[in-house]
Order: C-alpha cells, then structure tokens, then sequence
C-alpha cells in the first residue's frame, strides 16, 4: 500500500514538457532501430547504418512536435484529442522526412543519401502505437493506483452508453476532488446490453435494479443521455426512485462552462426536471426590441416572479429598471446579489430600489412622475389563498386598489405598456384571492382604449416560488415529516420562474393591447404525486422513511385549477405554446361605481361588504369551503350611485381624487 501511494504522489506530479518532448524523441530513436532490424531482417550491423538518416527524421519529428505540440498535454489526463494531436504531428513529420529523403535523392542520385521509404513506413506505425501507448498506459496506472489508495470511492453506474455517457465517464475520473468507481453503464438498447464500453460493462435497467439496487450500499446513477425528452427522463426517474436511488443529471452540452462539462456541473436531479413537459423558449429579439434603452417598472420586484423578471430583463439592457417592493430586506438583498454576479449586465443599466407600497397613490404618483417609466410590469400582489380568505381588506386593498393606482398613473404619465401578471386562480374563482386578482383583470381591461397597452398574463403555480408547495415539502421533508397534502385528488398545473418570466417578457413584445395571454401549461400535476417523488428525490421512501399525510381542502381551495371558464374562448398567436383569451368583460358604468364602493367600504373595514360586492361584480365568485359562502347569490350590482361614474372615467381624475384624499 506505502509503495503505491508513493508511486501515485509520484505520477500525481505535472510531468515537465521538455522531459515529455525528449521521451518522445527517445521513442523516436528507439522506433527507428526497430524498423532498420526489421527491415533487414535482424542483420545488427551498426558500421552499415546510415546516421545521418536518424539525425534528418529527429529534426523533422522535433520541428513538427514543437509546432503542434503534442507534448503539452497533462499525461495522466490522455483522451482522444491528445492522441490525434500524436498522430497528426508523428504523420506530418513523417511525410516531411519523406519530402526530404525524395528530394535529396533526386537532386544527387545517391542512394545513400535518402532515407527507404519501407523504413520510414515501418517507423511511422511503431512510433505512432508506442507513442500513444505510453501515454494511455500511464493514464490507466495512474487511475489504478489513485482508486486503490483511496479511501471509500463513490460508486457509480452511468445511464446512458453513448457518446455522453463516455464522455462522462472520462469527466468523472479526472476529477481529483472525490474519487469516482464507474461500475457499469445502463442502456435501454439490447444492442449495447451485455457487452462493454471503454472496458467497462453495459447493464440494463432490470439487470441493475438485481445487480446493484437490492444492496444496502447503492451506487449513485448519473442520467447521462443527450436530448433526453422529458417524459422519457421521467419515466426513467420513476423506474430508479423506487429503488431508492440518488439520481443526478448531466446538463445538455448548450449548458457546459466554455463548452467543457466540469464535475460540478453535475447535479442531483430536482423536480423542476420532471414537470412532464419541455421548457418554452421564446422570440428574444422581439422582447429585446421591446425593452432596449427603456425605463422598466417592476412592481413586487423582491418577489419570486418579479426578481425572476428583472434577472432577465438585464440581458436585453434596458436603460433602468425600477424595483418596487414595500419589503426592504429581501429588496436589499435582490439588489446586492445583482450588484454582485451581474456586472456585465449591469454596465449600461441602472438599477434604482424603492421601498414603497402600490396602494399608496401619492408615493406611487411621485415615483411615476420621477422615473416616467416606459414599460410596468406589475407583480405586486397577494397570493396566498387561505391568509387571504381571512384578510378580504388586505387581498383587496393589495390586489384591486393597488393595481388600479398603478394602472391609472401608467396612463397618466404615458407608458407604453403595461402588463399585470394574473392567475389561474382567477377563472371561476371560489376564493376571495381569486376573486380580487379577476377584478383587477377587469379593471386593467377596461383602460383597454388608452395610449398604454394594457395587457394580462396567466398562468398556475410557479415551482419554487415564495408559497409554493415546493419549498414547503422540502422543509417537511427535511425536518423528517410528515409532508402535508390537502387532498388526495388536489390537481395544480406548474410552470417554472423562467417560463412565467419568459411568458410575461413575451406578452410586453407582442401585446397590442386588450389582450390577456394564456400558456399551454401541459397536463395538472397530481400534489400527491409531486410529494412522494419529492420524497424519493430525497432518497426516502414514502410511508417507510417519510410519511404522506391528508390535512383537508383550506378555505377557499378546490381540487382542480382552470385558465378558462366555460364562456371565454382562446385564440392562436405565432407560438403554439402562447394562446390569446378572449376574456369577458364588465361595463365601465358597473365596474368603475363598484370600485368607488370598494373603496369606500375599505375605509371602515367591512370584510363581509368587501366580499359581497365582489360577488355582485363577478356571478361566478362561489366560494368554497369558506365563511363567505353564504353570501352566493347570483344578483348584479346594487346599489351603485350614478353620481360617481362620470367622476371616475379619466385617469388623471382618479389618480388625483386618490392623492387629495
């Protein structure tokens, strides 16, 4: 054990170039006396050598060796590339003797002067298998004698025996970091089971899940497959969990730092990677024509969806972005982290934070009239359907008023465009969250004949984001227990933060105004589908390790989320993915009276009067499992004083009776 530590230490030092240049001379010399016996059948006569021959092909080697230099490479790391390099410099240097030899024997007609060319055939082979040889035998003892000294090597099984895999493969074993055992590759193809890649040998799924996964000490699987679907990477996912086995992934080569794969790369696999359904990749250049050397207003810019929003609204270099958000803590550290790790970026953008809330006209008029933004994104909002059942004042103080103000100013001060960021939840809604957020669609639809575009964005729940059922299960999971679900036959559709940007971003470049934009968001994730893999993810298994329980529908929850109701209908845009709704709307001389009203009942905090009058605006408003249910009756709107319409038609008397308040 002493003796091979000692020779790994030894190996383990970087081999100096001059030496590596003079081995390979050496090998040179050596192949060129083999091919001369060979030649002459074994005749060892040295007085009949002719060692000007020698000294005219080391210069030739030499001279080609120092311009390709294939010498330079780090020996105990040869790949493929590094033995084409030995190739191409031991073949270009060969046919330059040749080149030589010809013409010398042409210009003096001596035959002693060339070199014979069978020689130099004989030669060119030896050197080229010795060359490259040498250097694979180092790199394959060098790897013997690290994986015997060191201490519990990590066990790995590859699924995927093609070109990645290998690729992989070699990845993992130059890693010095955390020493790596590949014990075989898996493969779906019967052509590749059985037989052996780089030495190493080709299982199948069932044939590893009896060779490998029955053990207590189970090795890790890297998914290692090249434009892997997503339904075939979730059904892999699912064969390997039930085993209990850590999963990790390959990122596709597009991903790779400066198009070379790093071991680090190589994380564990999470459940964004199992939505079911690809990523959506939108026209950049239209949004960068939207966004370039303009103003952005970012309303809830500390939130999840509104920093995901400004990390990507820096590539298209806007000339500032303003961060809204009334929480300073996570606004400060949102800004910092910018600051940070997105200097390039950041050279011709400025990014401005200000702490303030949506719903206060007078700071928010002040900030338009400060910043005249051209463009306002509007994620301000509450989301949380059960806090907000029992807080009606806030959901609609938040949701509606504060939209409205935001709205109101954007025309006022002439921005081109606004869109707000909705929800599904606001499709037949059965809870107080859901009703306020399709009132302010309403209210944003209804400015729809202005000079800014008003436009609306919906779609579900966002993996990962603040309130998610994500962070939340990881948290479970990590205290060890229970993961809550509300119902076994909850559904929810999913996206991730970059899509739900990337929508939003898309809807600001194509808009024209009026439209609500819908996205095709694949099938409804099962929640207690998503836990228990979220579970195996982990490494756990369901009911055994970690056990799944059923708390009940909240208030105001149902099992199944729309992006439609029964009455609006959908139209094509040029993305298959992206659908425009034809959403209903309500009369000016309805919407803008019960607002006022609203507002009114906000000012004494009359949550029952809140919640009744959005019911009135919206017949299909039932409510769900919540206190509030019984006020379901499908009447219109009452009571609504035709003095106050006309007083609230323009923006800028809005803005200003709001102000002067």
């Amino acid at each position: 054990m002493m003796i091979r530590l000692l020779l790994a230490k030894l190996i383990d030092r970087f081999a100096p170039r001059l030496l590596v240049l003079l081995v390979d001379l050496t090998v040179t010399v050596f192949a060129f006396c083999c091919a001369w016996t060979l030649r002459f059948n074994f005749a060892l006569d040295f007085s009949t050598w002719h060692w000007p021959h020698l000294a005219g092909l080391l210069a030739c080697r030499w001279l080609l060796f120092l311009i390709i230099r294939p010498f330079a490479g780090v020996i105990r790391h040869t790949g493929i590339e590094d033995a084409m390099l030995v190739i191409m410099a031991v073949t270009y240097s060969s046919l330059l003797a040749v080149t030589g030899s010809l013409a010398l024997k042409y210009l003096f007609d001596d035959p002693s002067i060339y070199i014979p060319a069978s020689i130099l055939a004989i030669e060119y082979f030896i050197s080229v298998v010795l060359l490259v040889g040498i250097r694979f035998a180092i790199r394959q003892t060098y790897q013997l004698l690290v994986s015997s000294s060191a201490r519990n090597p990590q066990a790995v099984l590859l699924y995927g025996a093609g070109a990645m895999g290998i690729y992989t493969k070699e990845v993992l074993l130059r890693d010095r970091k955390r020493n790596y055992r590949i014990v075989g590759f898996i493969d779906d193809n019967p052509a590749k089971v059985q037989k052996t890649v780089q030495g190493i040998r080709v299982y199948s799924p069932h044939e590893c899940a009896h060779t490998f996964f029955q053990s207590a000490h189970k090795p890790e699987v890297i998914l290692a497959i090249e434009g892997l679907t997503t339904a075939r990477r979730n059904e892999i996912a699912r064969f390997l969990l039930q085993y209990q086995v850590t999963l990790k992934l390959v990122p596709s080569a597009g991903d790779w730092i400066k198009g070379k794969l790093s071991p680090h790369q190589i994380r564990d696999i999470r459940i964004e990677d199992l939505l079911g359904r690809p990523a959506i990749r939108l026209d950049d250049a239209a949004i960068g024509r939207s966004v370039q050397g303009r103003v952005v207003l970012v309303t809830g810019a500390a939130g999840s969806i509104g920093s995901g929003l400004v990390r990507q609204l820096l590539a298209y270099g806007p000339r500032q972005i303003i961060l809204l958000d009334q929480a300073e803590s996570v606004l400060y550290e949102l800004i910092f982290e910018l600051n940070q790790t997105c200097t390039t970026s950041l050279l011709d953008t400025t990014l401005t934070a200000q702490i303030g809330d949506v719903t206060n006209a007078n700071r928010m008029y002040r900030l338009f009239e400060t910043h005249r933004p051209h463009l306002v994104f509007h994620a301000a909002a509450y989301k949380h359907v059960p806090l907000m059942e029992e807080h009606p004042y806030e959901a609609v103080n938040t949701n509606v008023i504060g939209t409205k103000v935001v709205a109101d100013l954007a025309v006022l001060f002439g921005a081109n465009t606004f869109v707000m960021i909705s929800t599904d939840k606001a499709v037949n809604p059965t809870n107080v969250m859901g009703a306020t957020k399709r009132l302010a669609e309403l209210y944003v639809q209804s400015l729809s004949g202005t000079t800014t575009r008003f436009i609306v964005t919906r779609f579900g729940n966002v993996l990962s984001s603040n309130g998610s059922v994500v962070p939340l299960f990881k948290r479970q999971i990590e205290a060890g227990g229970p993961v809550t679900v509300t119902h076994p036959d909850i559904f929810r559709y999913f996206m991730t933060i970059p899509e739900a940007c990337q929508l939003v971003l898309e809807a600001a470049a194509i808009g024209k105004g009026g439209e609500a934009f819908v996205f095709d968001m694949g099938k409804p994730v099962r929640i207690a589908d998503l836990a228990r893999q979220m579970i195996r993810l982990s490494g756990y298994e369901v009911d055994r390790d970690i056990a799944l329980q059923f708390t009940g529908l909240r208030p105001g929850e149902k099992l199944y989320e729309e992006l439609l109701n029964e009455r609006e209908s959908v139209l094509p845009t040029h993305h298959p993915k992206i659908k425009i709704a034809r959403l209903q709307t309500l009369s000016s001389t309805l919407l803008h009276p019960a607002i006022y009203r609203l507002e009114q009942l906000l000012a004494i905090g009359d949550d029952a009067g809140l919640v009744r009058i959005l019911k009135e605006l919206i017949p299909e408003y039932i409510s769900n499992n919540s206190p509030y249910s019984t006020l379901d009756q499908k009447n219109g709107v009452k009571n609504v004083s035709p003095m106050h319409t006309a007083e609230l038609i323009s923006p800028r008397t809005r803005v200003q009776a709001m102000i002067h308040q």
